[in-house]
């Protein structure tokens, strides 16, 4: 039971350690975590070669969510209040190949909140709290945007740790709960199967 482990953690100063970490976390579990920097299993394909090296990245991390049974996101905030959007298209691609997904975020402070503090002066108004040009700031209690949230929900939640700014990028507790939540659920359907 291979696992795509999504996430801005290709961007921490040694991600293949990360990858490593997170790939054993999932081993304990009985799952095969995939890491986007990992080789595409036997080669890519050749005509590949001629593509910019952004887009052969997109590509194969496509290849890698296709090959896989579920996803696990990395969603703590990321370059501003919000998950990394690379991350969440990711989350996006395979719930829409109806596969498990899940999240967890080392960051428990709700999305209005990180939000509000992000934009700069926001003010309430008519109940709807603004930001400084006055567009609207979601507020629906939710851990990230809504659709983050909706996503996950279906699909079996997400986990929140909070952690002090200086662990967020270590702390992996919030992972291992979703691991063992999706080994579960990849066993279920396994015997259903």
């Amino acid at each position: 039971m291979r696992v795509y482990l999504a996430g801005p953690d290709v961007f921490l100063p040694d991600p293949l350690a990360r990858g490593a970490a997170l790939k054993a976390i999932c081993a304990r579990h009985g799952l095969t975590g995939v890491f986007p920097l990992d080789p595409l299993p036997g080669s890519e394909p050749a005509a590949w070669a001629a593509l910019p090296e952004w887009q052969r990245i997109a590509l194969r991390n496509e290849a890698h969510i296709r090959g896989c049974d579920a996803l696990i996101a990395n969603l703590t905030p990321f370059r501003g209040p919000s998950a990394d959007v690379g991350t969440v298209y990711e989350l996006g691609f395979m719930r829409a190949l109806g596969r498990p997904v899940s999240g967890w975020s080392a960051c428990a402070v709700p999305y209005a909140e990180r939000a509000r503090a992000f934009a700069g002066p926001a003010v309430a108004r008519d109940g709807v709290w603004r930001d400084a040009e006055g567009l609207a700031i979601e507020a629906f209690g939710c851990a990230d945007n809504l659709m983050i949230d909706g996503a996950l929900s279906a699909a079996g939640g997400c986990e929140a740790a909070a952690l002090p700014p200086a662990r967020r990028w270590h702390d992996l507790s919030a992972f291992a709960i979703c691991v063992e939540r999706i080994a579960v659920c990849l066993r279920k359907q396994d015997i259903s199967a």
